[in-house]
């Protein structure tokens, strides 16, 4: 009897045990995640550091762009005008030749041998028609005789003229100044009437044929300045309009324009693509940005500006996270305490496991205590800028209605005031009411080649 009752006891107390030891985990795992919620309700997202500029009227030339084509203003590819066979090649690749410099030659020996007979026949009948002169002053010749040796004579002048074309055109000659490309024939090589022999660039000057749609065309007239290069950002070449097409093609409703730009360096190549800027009367007062602080989404196009935080007494200082304000209000009341009350045995029951964890915990603080010391000097350099009078700093999401670009910057048609500061850089993951820092040390609308010679 006495066992039996002793083996109830022992059950009784190992299943209070259990209890105790199960409410304890239970009451811990609760404790723990009502903790966690309420750190990370009331926790502030830390401040991100981004890049930012001053909102101010300036000066704004607009442009009409398009794409055109690099053509040489005298440009041409030489061929030949009669059969031969090539005899010589008087020039080389890339060479810069003279007007009417010769620059191929044919077997000429046929061509030069009727040349020869005919003049000497030339001569003949030049003599004839010097005797049949003298007679006919004499009154011996008759004046037949005389219009047949003329007829001979004139004759003879002009076969030889002929000849002198057909051994002329036995030589290929270059119609003006300029470069020659790579030779297409060899020596030795037949050629027949129309075989292309090489290409004649003259480089000086070029002109460059790009078309704008019809609604632009009022904006273009003769003489305004063009500017041009390989890239929107960077065009070191100017230029003049020479030609605007006086028809639109009904097709493709565009015009096409024809500009001219001098190339003493020789930069600029026939066929090459360029983008092609005709620069209008400049404006003032405009309100532009750098296209990096503008972002484009399905709601619109915004930015981001930094304004000075409101006192924190303000209530609605943050109308973007209302939900934070009755969570931390929450956590200052005293009616809070009350749950935490009703789990008192939860916790005491926790106090042995938590007694137990102690010297691990103690052993774990020599490492956390040297982490935030290892870390106090690289933190030190930067306490004069963080405890500075400097106000904080948060972002106000604005949508703007941007217009016309140019070399990297967009005009702000509405939304942009004079004064506002906009960020330019570090956009990633920011959102409206969040505190930042600004740095301009970077710029990020200048080159880092730029910026790392002014350091």
């Amino acid at each position: 009897m006495f066992k039996r009752i002793l083996r109830f006891f022992v059950i009784i107390l190992v299943l209070a045990v259990l209890v105790v030891v199960v409410g304890g985990i239970v009451g811990f795992n609760f404790l723990r995640d009502n903790g966690i919620k309420q750190y990370f309700a009331t926790m502030k997202p830390p401040a991100a550091t981004v890049s930012t500029t001053i909102a101010k009227p300036s000066s704004w030339t607009p442009g009409v762009e398009a794409i055109g084509t690099v053509r040489a203003v005298r440009g041409v590819d030489l061929t030949v005008e009669t059969t031969g066979i090539v005899k010589d090649i008087l020039f080389h690749a890339n060479q810069k030749v003279a007007a009417n410099a010769v620059l191929l030659q044919l077997d000429d020996a046929v061509e030069r041998a009727d040349l020869d007979a005919q003049k000497a026949q030339a001569a003949l009948d030049q003599v004839s028609l010097t005797r049949a002169i003298e007679l006919t002053r004499r009154g011996v010749g008759s004046d037949s005789t005389l219009d047949t040796a003329r007829a001979a004579a004139s004759a003879s002048a002009s076969q030889v003229t002929k000849l002198q074309a057909v051994l002329d055109q036995k030589q290929l000659t270059a119609p003006f100044g300029g470069t020659v490309g790579i030779p297409k024939i060899d020596i030795g090589q037949y050629m027949a009437p129309g075989t292309a022999v090489v290409t004649l660039q003259d480089l000086d000057t070029m002109r460059v044929d790009f078309s704008v749609p019809e609604q632009q065309l009022p904006l273009l007239k003769i003489g305004q300045t063009v500017r041009l290069g390989l890239s929107g950002g960077d065009m070191p070449f100017a230029g003049e309009i020479r030609g605007i097409d006086p028809k639109i093609d009904p097709s493709s409703r565009l015009v096409n324009i024809r500009a001219e730009v001098a190339n003493p360096d020789g930069k600029l190549t026939p066929g090459q693509f360029v983008q092609v800027r005709v620069e209008l009367p400049e404006e003032q007062n405009v309100l532009s940005l750098p296209q990096t602080a503008l972002t484009t989404s399905l709601y619109g196009d915004y930015i981001f500006v930094v304004q000075p935080a409101k006192p924190a007494g303000a209530a609605p200082a943050q109308p973007a996270k209302p939900e934070e304000k009755p969570a931390a209000a929450a956590t200052d009341k005293p009616a809070d305490a009350k749950p935490a009350d009703t789990m008192k045995p939860a916790a005491d029951a926790m106090k042995p496991a938590a007694d137990a964890m102690k010297p691990a915990a103690d052993a774990a603080k020599p490492a956390d205590k040297a982490a935030p010391d290892a870390a106090k000097p690289a933190a030190d350099p930067a306490k004069p800028a963080a405890e500075g009078d400097k106000p904080a700093l948060v972002l106000s999401q604005v949508f703007v209605k941007p217009g016309r670009r140019n070399q990297g910057m967009v005009e702000i048609v509405e939304g942009l005031k004079a004064g506002d500061e906009v960020v330019t850089a570090g956009q990633n993951r920011l959102f409206n009411g969040m505190s930042v820092n600004v740095d301009n040390t970077i710029d990020p609308t200048k080159s880092a080649n730029k910026q790392a010679d002014q350091q």
